[in-house]
């Protein structure tokens, strides 16, 4: 069997996204934030045992939520099913097209949240598209919490069955028969594997 596409382009180290630039800007963000919280801070309280005023975000039991970088971080190194390349090094998950959606009442614990990955085939024609869709549905479904709801399109104008490719990833019976089924099980379970390395 031919390749779809035998000569892919493969992005470099340098165009692919990174928690270090993130972190540095958060790092900057955040020596600015106790600066001005030093200089507004009351001097003297009235209460020195009263703990309601205390900012508890820098405790080790908060709970930092899941963002858009956590996401892509979860799907960049599944393997593309013909080449040996990561889909982050192919340009087919890229992290403008990791979308998270959070309900405005975080405090409920029946919200939802929603996770939407458009993805960009290396050619329109893809065959393989829609096995890259489940295997990047299957690595979400598994590493998020349950109260994430998963979506993954084809990003439009991509792909020249785009419309179809959808309608498979977003039918859950399709999906729940395509687990099934060993041969597809094998060719995800190897996509999957530099996840867990």
């Amino acid at each position: 069997m031919g390749l779809d596409n035998e000569n892919p382009l493969i992005l470099s180290a340098s165009e692919l996204p990174t928690r270090k630039q993130r972190r540095k800007n958060k790092e900057a963000s955040s020596k600015q934030h106790i600066v001005k919280d030093l200089l507004n801070a009351k001097l003297c309280s009235a209460d020195p045992f009263d703990l309601s005023d205390a900012s508890n975000s820098d405790s080790d039991d908060s709970v930092e939520p899941i963002d858009e970088m956590e996401i892509y971080d979860l799907i960049a190194p599944i393997s593309d099913p013909e080449h040996p390349l990561s889909l982050e090094s192919l340009g087919v998950v890229k992290l403008q097209d990791v979308h998270l959606l959070s309900p405005n009442d975080l405090t409920n614990p029946a919200a939802l949240s929603r996770v939407l990955v458009e993805l960009t085939p290396t050619v329109s024609h893809c065959s393989l598209a829609t096995v890259i869709g489940l295997g990047v549905r299957v690595r979400l479904e598994q590493a998020l919490p349950p109260s994430y709801r998963v979506e993954v399109k084809i990003k439009k104008n991509t792909h020249s069955q785009a419309d179809e490719v959808n309608k498979q990833l977003a039918d859950k019976e399709r999906v729940a028969a395509a687990l099934e089924n060993e041969n597809l099980m094998s060719i995800l379970r190897t996509m999957m594997k530099p996840c867990l390395e």
